[in-house]
């Protein structure tokens, strides 16, 4: 479900159920940027490629928390990030030594518009696929439908994510 006001998307409350269940029950409002998040998504779920940057979105977070966000926009359709890589370039740019892939990791899992704010492409080192609000079944589907080879990935022994 898609959470907006009349002029940006706040949230996309994805629960653990399929990913087929919210492909087959499409947005239907007057609302204009609700209109716009159902041909968004529709176009992902069809194999197209949109960007965040097609969306007006106002998630309500920290400063922290909306960098990371902002930073998740950028990662391309396809492609994976670890948390590392994220604090790495956080702390290149506040001129740190280094920061916290835990601090990354906790505002990467509080991000309020999943899919959208494409928190499903980052990943632990070397290929470890962490916790994704959405189940993990769902982390592993959005991935594989966005054509990455998932014999890359594996879930840690010790989760029960699946």
């Amino acid at each position: 479900m898609v959470i907006a006001d009349e002029s940006s998307i706040k949230e996309l409350v994805l629960g653990e159920q399929p990913l087929r269940s919210y492909i087959d029950n499409a947005i239907s409002s007057q609302n204009g940027v609700l209109k716009k998040a159902e041909y968004w998504l529709n176009g992902y779920f069809n194999g197209k490629m949109p960007s965040p940057s097609e969306l007006p979105l106002s998630p309500e977070g920290s400063a922290f928390s909306k960098k990371v966000w902002k930073m998740l926009c950028d990662i391309p359709y396809g492609s994976v990030v670890t948390y590392g890589d994220i604090a790495k370039k956080i702390a290149h740019e506040r001129g740190i030594e280094k920061m916290s892939a835990q601090a990354v990791g906790g505002a990467v899992g509080r991000n309020p518009i999943s899919i959208i704010i494409p928190c499903h492409r980052v990943v632990g080192t070397k290929g470890n696929l962490t916790g994704y609000g959405g189940g993990m079944k769902n982390k592993i589907w959005l991935l594989d439908h966005e054509g990455l080879d998932m014999n890359e990935f594996y879930v840690p022994k010790k989760s029960s994510a699946l």
